[in-house]
């Protein structure tokens, strides 16, 4: 218990300098406490202790949080919420069983207010209608906690009825002194832009897009899908989160299509062939994603996002590999 207040109470303030002692702090202490990954490390013969670098730490693959209870210190907790990933019907959603519905949500706000500003300075609407009907989303739930932080007055949440976004956009614009960020998964976005055509509401908006067509449209490149929603948005970058059910924090591109990673949040490359062939320099590759805020699950996830980096740090997301499920992420190609 010690470790993780003391932990918890470092998180809001880590640097880029202090972020590898804390990972490979609790990478110690997740290997020990962390049953799913516990038996995963030993089943690799590999020792934790021996593990002095973090492109060293064996990351756990992203299937276990279909698989199994993905809990460190299970004995101490039981869920407080759980987050299950978008999916069809025939498909195995991913569960992330939060402690602490508190850390989800502060942590994101944080992350949030590093890249755009104040909650209060924004109205939040957003178009997400499968993470709605499925239920249990983190997305909804991050949404949802931004727009009631914010102050607003207008509703968030729009399924299918683009008219009311339509009126919702046009009087939000109205409101002195806040910006209007419109939120949707991709298919969505484009049917609304669609239907709705350049329009005197849509423009002068912050459009960010979470990724994904859910089978409800062909798959594009990012540069198509941007190109398509500013021909209804007008010429400003389109926005971009990369974010999944079995994170706790965030990424975010600013339009240009570049994602940068917070405090909490370190993005690593592997060989798309060889899961333990991490390396901090790799240009392109498999993504490797460490995520310090997910202190209660686990923090180091082998993902199947393919990915280029960039020498400031950024990266783009390339796509998906090959015969992995459709999520919930931001997953387009370059």
């Amino acid at each position: 218990m010690s470790f993780r207040n003391d932990f918890l109470r470092t998180l809001p303030t880590v640097t880029a300098a202090a972020f590898d002692a804390a990972a490979l702090a609790l990478f110690r202490h997740q290997a020990t406490h962390c049953p799913p990954y516990a038996e995963y490390l030993a089943r690799l013969a590999r020792d934790p202790a021996a593990v002095t670098r973090i492109t060293d730490i064996p990351f756990l693959p992203i299937e276990f949080f279909k698989t199994h209870d993905v809990r460190t210190a299970p004995t101490e907790w039981e869920p407080q919420e759980v987050f299950l990933s978008s999916g069809t019907t025939l498909q195995q959603r991913s569960r992330h069983l939060v402690r602490d519905p508190a850390l989800y949500r502060e942590n994101a706000a944080r992350i949030f207010e590093e890249s755009y500003g104040l909650l209060t300075n924004w109205t939040f609407l957003a178009l997400l209608p499968s993470y709605l009907e499925q239920g249990q989303s983190s997305l909804v739930a991050m949404v949802d906690y931004f727009a009631r932080q914010s102050g607003q007055t207008q509703p968030a949440f729009f399924l299918h009825d683009h008219a009311a976004l339509r009126a919702a956009l046009a009087a939000a614009k109205q409101v002195s002194g806040r910006r209007v960020m419109l939120i949707g998964v991709s298919y969505a976005l484009l049917d609304f832009a669609t239907e709705a055509g350049p329009a005197p509401e849509l423009q002068g908006l912050t459009v960010l897009e979470t990724g994904g067509m859910k089978g409800r449209r062909r798959e594009m490149i990012r540069e198509e899908l941007h190109q398509e929603l500013q021909a209804a948005f007008g010429p400003a970058g389109i926005h971009s989160e990369y974010g999944m059910t079995e994170l706790l924090s965030q990424a975010y591109s600013l339009g240009d299509g570049q994602f940068h990673c917070p405090a909490p949040l370190r993005v690593l490359l592997r060989d798309p062939s060889d899961p333990f062939s991490v390396g901090s320099s790799r240009g392109d590759g498999a993504i490797n994603v460490i995520d310090l805020a997910n202190i209660d699950s686990c923090a180091f996830i082998e993902t199947k996002d393919l990915a280029r980096m960039h020498p400031d740090g950024s990266f783009e997301v390339l796509g998906r590999m090959d015969n992995s499920d459709v999520r919930g992420c931001n997953q387009l190609a370059s």
